[in-house]
C-alpha cells in the first residue's frame, strides 16, 4: 500500500515538473505560446520528450541545457545573461537612471535663481541673506494656477 502510494506520489512530482518545464519553454511553430499551452506536433513531441527526460532521472537544468541545444536560445522564455542580452536586461534600469538625472536636474535648475547670480557678479560682492531674500521674493513668479498632481487626473477624467 505505502509503495503505491509513494509511486503515485512520484508521479505527481515528475508530472509537476514536467508541467513546470513545458510552461518556460516557448513553442518554436507558434511562437507565443509555451508547449505546455499550444496543440501543434512539435509541442507535443516536446513534451514528451520532457517528461522521458524526466522519468531517465536528468535534472531540470540538463532538460532546459538539452532543449537551448537542439533548438537555440530562443526556445526558453527567459534568455541568459551575458554581452548580447545585457542590453535588454539593463535597459530599464538606464532609463530609470536617464530620468531620476533630467527630473534633478530639472529641480536644480529650478532652485538656482539667475538674477540674483548675476547681481553677485555685477556688484562684485555677494548679496546678504536679507537682500538675497527680499529678491526672492521679488523675482520669483508665482506657480502656475492648475498645475498639481490631481489636476491632470481632473482633465483626463473630465472633472
Amino acid at each position: 500500500m505505502e509503495s503505491e502510494e509513494d509511486a503515485v506520489k512520484k508521479e505527481r512530482v515528475m508530472e509537476a515538473r514536467a508541467r513546470n518545464i513545458s510552461h518556460n519553454v516557448r513553442c518554436t511553430e507558434c511562437g507565443s505560446q509555451s508547449i505546455e499551452d499550444s496543440q501543434a506536433d512539435i509541442a507535443i513531441l516536446l513534451r514528451k520528450l520532457i517528461r522521458d527526460e524526466i522519468q531517465a532521472g536528468k535534472t531540470d537544468k540538463d532538460i532546459y541545457k538539452k532543449l537551448e541545444e537542439d533548438f537555440g536560445e530562443t526556445v526558453l522564455y527567459a534568455p541568459k545573461f551575458d554581452m548580447q542580452t545585457a542590453a535588454l536586461w539593463l535597459s530599464p534600469i538606464l532609463a530609470a537612471a536617464a530620468a531620476g538625472g533630467i527630473w534633478a536636474y530639472q529641480r536644480h535648475r529650478k532652485k538656482t535663481n539667475v538674477h540674483i547670480m548675476a547681481l553677485n557678479l555685477v556688484r562684485g560682492v555677494p548679496l546678504t541673506p536679507k537682500e538675497k531674500g527680499t529678491m526672492l521674493e521679488i523675482l520669483t513668479p508665482p506657480p502656475p494656477e492648475g498645475i498639481g498632481s490631481s489636476t491632470w487626473w481632473r482633465r483626463l477624467v473630465g472633472r
